[in-house]
């Protein structure tokens, strides 16, 4: 079924919950805000439901927009996930937020969110989400798998010419033996999932790690919808997805534990070999439904952003020539003295991609991977004027001033530019933050950079990129926007 019709079948569905909800509002025990005092301005919307379809299907961006206008341009109250929820957006709301992080706020995960990731259970495994700014919660401890998998999101340098190495064999092998015509979205999931499961699992079978991509996409689409689970809605075809992966990864868990006990217990340098091997010597134990969970949990979060930001950095590069030109330039230099000295490639050469990088952020600015995250007010606090009272969910809309003609002039304009110089760009502090602020800034962020730069170092060393439809109509949603037809390219082989 497609998404669309989906979207028509959960409104149908949401519209004959409406009416038992109705019916049965008082029996619900959530806390009344009514008679707090000095909230920010907004709207409760519907009963139980509040202005979830609204959030959803407007897009959070469309959502905000109009009501920042209409209420405030700091904060503004609205119910969404059947909880009141302040929604926070600017520098100044960036700022706070950033700053008060495990203070005032800790995090907080929608009901779909939960029930995905089985938060819901008792002692609930912190696992790495969608959401690169919301780790583990903070009144939580840190297991020991959360903290190896934080390593593993911070790549060593070692592990620098492995990414390489992968990438370029991947390259050669996708795209040399097929069309020169490549969808690039559908082929950069494939390429930041099957990079993902071999650096954290070790898994060497492409194939495999490719037939993972649709359910992958599946479970990403429940992530942020109504948990409604019955057949026909997103959430539900998002459950089956994480009930099948789950199975999948317990599969080759236990197929990687035989093999490793089999070989003496020889470790390798995924994190997956490393918890199992805990397990074998009895120094570190992990039971194996959360190694499970972690492995689902890092595999999520770490293949669908960077895929996004590759997709339309590769948009751009094939229909700005100037910018084409100035990245292969700084990569073809880059690209020389390793060819010369046998030099694999390190974090200094990652470093130099000074221009490139402007193009990544330039794109992320344009197409925010990150939509924003959720937090929960753990104390009554004061901001911009007004009380937010403890209990009280936040919405931080970390993209909203990306595109705001007071911290970026012309903001429809494709400028990297406006990324380049000593500190990264002229724009205001809190204006442009993509792996959000704080204690919990996206503990990813060096691995998506290491990703993104070297696909885009081997592609345009190897390729020039023609887009086919310029004028492609890009999908909106909460998680992530999608070009329409896949962003078909006509790639040509350099001599």
């Amino acid at each position: 079924m497609s998404i669309s019709m989906d979207l028509i079948f959960q409104s149908l569905s949401l519209l004959l919950f409406i009416l038992f909800a109705t019916s049965t509002y008082f029996l619900f025990n959530h806390k009344n805000y009514s008679n707090s005092k000095n909230l920010p301005p907004g709207s409760a919307g519907w009963p139980i439901i509040g202005e979830t379809i609204e959030f959803l299907y407007e897009t959070p961006e469309n959502f905000i927009n109009h009501r920042t206008k209409k209420y405030s341009s700091q904060v503004f109250m609205t119910n969404i996930f059947r909880r009141p929820t302040a929604i926070f957006s600017g520098p100044a709301g960036s700022k706070f937020i950033s700053s008060n992080d495990q203070k005032l706020l800790k995090v907080w995960y929608p009901p779909s969110q939960r029930s995905l990731f089985q938060m819901n259970r008792p002692n609930p495994t912190p696992t790495p989400t969608p959401s690169p700014s919301q780790p583990s919660p903070a009144t939580q401890p840190q297991p020991k798998t959360l903290t190896s998998a934080s390593g593993f999101l911070r790549p060593e340098a070692r592990y620098v010419a492995k990414f390489d190495s992968f990438t370029k064999s991947f390259l050669r092998s996708y795209l040399e033996a097929k069309q020169e015509v490549v969808e690039v979205y559908p082929f950069a999931k494939t390429f930041t999932l099957t990079l993902a499961c071999n650096y954290f699992m070790g898994l060497e079978d492409s194939e495999r790690a490719e037939n993972l991509v649709g359910k992958f996409d599946d479970l990403a689409m429940g992530i942020h919808s109504m948990d409604l689970n019955f057949p026909g809605t997103i959430f539900h075809r998002a459950s089956k997805a994480a009930a099948e992966l789950r199975k999948e990864l317990g599969i080759f868990i236990e197929e990687k534990r035989v093999k490793m006990s089999s070989n003496n217990g020889v470790v390798k340098e995924d994190l997956l070999s490393q918890l199992i091997a805990g397990n074998q010597s009895g120094r570190k134990f992990t039971p194996p439904e959360k190694i499970v969970e972690t492995m689902l949990g890092l595999l999520t979060a770490s293949y669908s952003s960077a895929a996004t930001v590759i997709t339309f950095m590769v948009k751009h590069i094939g229909e700005r020539p100037d910018i084409y030109q100035k990245i292969l330039s700084e990569q073809s230099e880059i690209w020389s003295t390793r060819e010369g000295s046998d030099e694999e490639i390190g974090w200094e050469h990652i470093y130099r991609m000074k221009y490139t990088w402007a193009v990544a952020c330039e794109t992320m600015r344009l197409v925010a991977p990150l939509q924003g995250a959720f937090r929960e007010a753990i104390t009554d606090f004061t901001f911009a004027g007004f009380t937010i009272p403890k209990g009280c969910k936040i919405y931080w809309a970390v993209n909203m001033t990306n595109k705001n003609p007071e911290y970026f002039p012309d903001p429809k304009r494709f400028d990297p530019s406006r990324f380049e110089g000593e500190h990264g760009g002229s724009h205001p502090p809190y204006s442009f933050i993509p792996f959000g602020g704080g204690p919990r800034m996206c503990t990813g962020r060096d691995y998506a950079r290491l990703v993104i730069l070297t696909f885009i170092h081997n592609l345009v060393n190897k390729f020039k990129c023609q887009v086919l439809y310029p004028s492609e109509k890009i999908l909106s949603s909460l998680m992530m926007p999608t070009p329409a037809q896949g962003l078909p390219v006509r790639l040509h082989p350099l001599p």
